[in-house]
């Protein structure tokens, strides 16, 4: 049984490791409720890429708000609105897609109840980007 814990921006796993293989970052098997290693986010090696995508598009809304100070034209504000909202839509992909090949690979590939609790978190997940 694979539990995972949040605090302080972590996200701990509570088992004890039986086997040295993993897949996706997850042990293949494990046994119940000790507190284990620190578990990493499946953005964690893209890290510097997202922060760094992430400071451009706070560029583009400085942009915008210099655009309605200096009473730009409507359309051309539109413009940009369009696309700061593609530009977040495109990290919320690229880390969503991270997340499926990380932690909801690697828990579907342990098994058990966190398989289905992964695979429901990731739908839900969908649905928030889609009403968005």
């Amino acid at each position: 049984n694979v539990e995972c814990e949040r605090g302080g921006g972590h996200v701990y796993l509570l088992a004890n490791i039986v086997s040295d293989d993993t897949v996706g970052g997850y042990p293949k098997k494990v046994t119940n409720n000790v507190i284990g290693e620190r578990v990493t986010h499946g953005y964690s090696t893209s890290k510097n890429d997202h922060l760094a995508r992430l400071r451009r598009i706070e560029g583009q809304v400085r942009g915008l708000q210099r655009m309605i100070d200096e009473d730009t034209y409507c359309i051309d504000v539109l413009t940009q609105v369009a696309s700061v909202t593609k530009a977040l839509q495109s990290v919320a992909v690229n880390l969503f897609e991270e997340h499926l090949h990380h932690c909801v690979a690697g828990a579907v590939a342990a098994g058990g109840p966190e398989a289905t609790h992964k695979i429901n978190e990731a739908t839900t997940a969908v649905r928030r980007l889609l009403k968005s």
